[in-house]
């Protein structure tokens, strides 16, 4: 296919800008910006300057799908508005990538991956953490059977530190109404996609949230959760933006062996016996499986792994190459978010699949309370408006 994919970016700010910088050097082949949409005009008019290109300029998103020369849209605007911008999308038959989280709450996600289903068209999600090879390899190595039967995972992950600057540099950040939540939608997101995608979905949550305990936020900016799975494993998730010179460890441990990864090395432990075999089969009361210990692979780069979700994005409507990242398996990390919170509000264990609808007036609850000012679908600025849904 020699003709380029035509690409509609929606949602100028820090990611849209990135994207649309992306194209415009020349690091996506097989596709070109064709239009750009914002609801503020000083932003296209300061991407414009930053950006040249013969795109087109539109001041919303939903004038953009409808009128735009594009066959597919990024969709890089604030969370609660990504999946009625992304069905609008598949409404009119253009593919689709959208910016992480794919929505707030998971009955918004769902009706955006029913459209996605019913259009045929690609969906994508940027999820570019799973294209760092580190990561690549933790999931390869549990498929394998390298670590056996999962046993316990913990990973602790509090490097997203952020003073009170950062979150008063937005109407948005850090409300119920603007962002609909705060590490966890917003950082930790990533690490909580991950994190099912490597061990799959836990049956029971319960968590511990602070809210506003570092900052002057409504939402939540430090979460300890514990997680139980089918088989019996547990897990443990720890993330904080209130954690100076924080860390980023994760442990997954099996019948056979663990995955440590930290600071850009991954290094595997292999038992010679099946812990569970060894238990019971052990001829002495202290002992342990022979363990061999080795590095499998170290981070010695710092590529933008977005680069490779838009090329993937783009080859894959091409018929290059299969998708890497399917959008509707955003719902998982949204699944654990939603869990993850209301656990915290209700004090009390979750059990997966949850109520939805509870999760859903819960949320609601605490938007219409939302004390600072916040930027509605319409663009204008006003503690009363709606969006997303409320």
């Amino acid at each position: 296919m020699d003709k380029k994919v035509k690409i509609g970016i929606i949602g100028t700010g820090n990611m849209g800008s990135v994207h649309l910088g992306f194209f415009q050097s020349g690091k996506v082949d097989g596709g070109i910006v064709t239009a750009i949409a914002d609801l503020d005009p000083l932003k296209l008019q300061k991407v414009k300057e930053m950006y040249p290109g013969e795109y087109k300029t539109y001041p919303c998103g939903e004038e953009l799908i409808d009128k735009a020369d594009v066959d597919a849209v990024i969709i890089a605007t604030p969370h609660y508005s990504h999946p009625a911008l992304a069905i609008h999308a598949f409404e009119k038959g253009l593919h689709v990538l959208s910016e992480k989280p794919t929505g707030v709450y998971t009955l918004q996600v769902k009706q955006m991956n029913e459209a996605a289903a019913k259009s045929g068209k690609i969906f994508s999600a940027m999820f570019n953490q799973r294209e760092n090879p580190l990561h690549k390899k933790v999931r390869e190595l549990i498929l394998n059977g390298a670590i056996g039967q999962l046993k316990r995972v913990n990973w602790e992950i509090t490097n997203w530190f952020r003073t009170q600057h950062y979150y008063d540099s937005g109407s948005w950040r850090a409300t119920w109404l603007g962002e609909g939540g705060g590490v966890l939608i917003n950082q930790a997101i990533h690490q909580i996609d991950l994190l099912q995608w490597f061990t799959g979905m836990p049956v029971r949550v319960r968590a511990f949230c602070g809210f506003g305990k570092h900052h002057d936020v409504e939402v939540e900016d430090e979460v300890t959760a514990y997680f139980e799975y089918e088989n019996g494993a547990t897990g443990v998730f720890v993330t904080s933006t209130g954690e100076s010179h924080g860390v980023n460890r994760l442990e997954i441990i099996g019948s056979r062996g663990k995955i440590l990864l930290e600071g850009g090395s991954l290094k595997l432990y292999e038992y010679q016996t099946d812990e569970s075999e060894f238990i019971r089969t052990a001829q002495s009361s202290f002992a342990q499986p022979q363990m061999t210990e080795r590095e499998v692979m170290k981070m010695t780069d710092s590529f933008d792994r977005h680069i490779y979700v838009l090329r993937n994005f783009v080859a894959a409507i091409r018929g290059e190459e299969p998708l890497f990242v399917y959008g509707k398996e955003g719902i998982n990390s949204v699944t654990l978010m939603n869990a993850m919170l209301l656990s915290s509000w209700l004090d009390r264990e979750i059990e997966l699949p949850f109520d939805e609808e509870l999760y859903f007036a819960e949320l609601q609850k605490r938007a219409q309370k939302s004390g600072k000012k916040h930027f509605c679908a319409a663009g204008i600025e006003d503690n009363t408006c709606s969006f997303g849904g409320f």
